[in-house]
């Protein structure tokens, strides 16, 4: 079956939030999507820098520097941005900004009004929000915070009652989770979750996994009540993949293999050794 045809610039599907506010917005494409949400006039919109991929004419774009967002000056020291771009209506008429998601995926739209004015979410999964949302670090930066906790894994926190937009890896499944009910899920396949869901992180009991390799080595465990969103291809995974193919045939291969030719002449000279021992007894 074809595509629709829109034969005005903007035919969005219109939300209308339990607080009253409605926001326009339509999600186009498949596995690399664009969100193209409804300016109203007087009103703003603040996505994530260098996601913008059109707008109409009577939008204003601006980069802020907001102090609540990534953490502040300690991000910008490591390298990343403390900037958020601000697009703004000061027209009568009402105008669209186009948002194009930066990795293949899927644009969830959350309305935080129905998840208790809050959720937490993974670094890479805000796109832009509406109306009253404000994105906040979850990881304090300083040395003495050494728990690692649901807020160490997904280092951002959602706050307001406006509307918000993440996007998630590969597909999207989105789980309920009845009181006392229990999921194990990878922790890098978290996209966004509740704060009244119970996080409990996982460790590797075996160190040879940690050494040879081995998939999930971070697991969490989820305990209800509250709502998940997991993606089936996170975003540092699909950039591991991808430095693979373009590196070195060895490397390619086998990326631990520096780690394994040092244990392997290791045990070459600890073999030695018990044999030089053995045979002077």
């Amino acid at each position: 079956m074809a595509a629709p045809f829109y034969s005005t610039p903007f035919q969005p599907y219109v939300y209308q939030s339990p607080e009253g506010s409605a926001t326009a917005f339509q999600i186009s494409g498949g596995d690399v999507q664009v969100l193209q949400v409804m300016v109203k006039s007087q009103e703003k919109l603040t996505a994530k820098p260098g996601t913008m991929c059109y707008m109409s004419g009577n939008i204003q774009m601006d980069n802020n520097y907001l102090p609540e967002n990534d953490g502040g000056v300690w991000q910008w020291i490591f390298g990343k941005s403390i900037s958020s771009s601000v697009f703004f209506n000061p027209a009568s008429d009402d105008g669209y900004v186009g948002i194009a998601a930066p990795f293949p995926g899927r644009i969830l739209p959350m309305d935080l009004a129905n998840f208790g004015g809050e959720l937490l979410c993974q670094a890479d999964a805000f796109l832009c929000s509406v109306n009253d949302v404000s994105v906040t670090s979850t990881v304090e930066q300083r040395p003495r915070n050494i728990e690692i906790g649901a807020e160490m894994i997904l280092k951002q926190k959602l706050r307001g009652q406006g509307m918000a937009f993440l996007v998630g890896g590969g597909s999207v499944m989105q789980k309920i989770l009845a009181p006392h009910e229990v999921i194990t899920v990878d922790a890098a396949c978290i996209v966004a979750m509740t704060t009244t869901i119970n996080f409990q992180l996982k460790t590797p009991n075996q160190p040879r996994r940690v050494v040879f390799g081995g998939g999930n080595q971070f697991t969490a465990s989820l305990t209800g009540p509250g709502v998940v969103f997991i993606q089936s291809l996170p975003f540092h995974r699909l950039s591991q993949r991808i430095a693979r193919s373009v590196a070195a045939p060895s490397l390619r291969d086998n990326p631990k293999f520096f780690i394994q030719i040092v244990m392997f002449f290791f045990l070459a000279y600890v073999m030695i050794v018990s044999s030089i021992i053995l045979t002077d007894v």
